[in-house]
């Protein structure tokens, strides 16, 4: 009998643990995207540091780039931040099952930081867009 109420316990907390890999899921593929813009703001300022005699457009671009290459290197590490406290969050719903202690507060108080490093991340890419689109201006102008 003992068994089946921990057996129902175990699948109670994987239920539980089911939407924050989801949210992991996610996470993974935002991250792909900031990578991957990332190495296009790498690869276009190499570009433009090996012209010869840079205008003043280049050099705005170069220092937009740099921008865009901070924004994006923020919102890399708040997603990256926030899957941590996604992590920390299954694990501690399965300690708190396994040591039967309350963990809702801990739970509650890492999917807040988890939402809050996503949210703040999102922002920062935004922004991130925001400039690229303001450079597209800029250049063809």
């Amino acid at each position: 009998m003992a068994e089946a109420i921990f057996s129902s316990a175990i699948a109670h907390v994987i239920q539980l643990a089911v939407a924050p890999v989801f949210v992991l899921t996610s996470v993974g593929a935002f991250l792909t995207v900031l990578t991957n813009r990332f190495g296009r703001i790498i690869d276009r300022s190499r570009k433009l540091e090996e012209q010869q005699a840079p205008d003043d457009k280049v050099l705005m671009e170069l220092a937009i780039l740099k921008k865009r290459a901070a924004l994006i290197n923020w919102a890399i590490s708040l997603f990256t931040l926030g899957a941590s406290f996604t992590c920390v969050m299954i694990a501690t719903l399965f300690i708190g099952d396994f040591l039967l202690f309350d963990a809702s507060i801990a739970v509650a108080s890492l999917f807040v930081l988890a939402m809050l490093c996503l949210i703040f991340g999102l922002l920062l890419f935004q922004r991130e867009i925001y400039l690229a689109i303001r450079t597209m201006k800029i250049v063809s102008a």
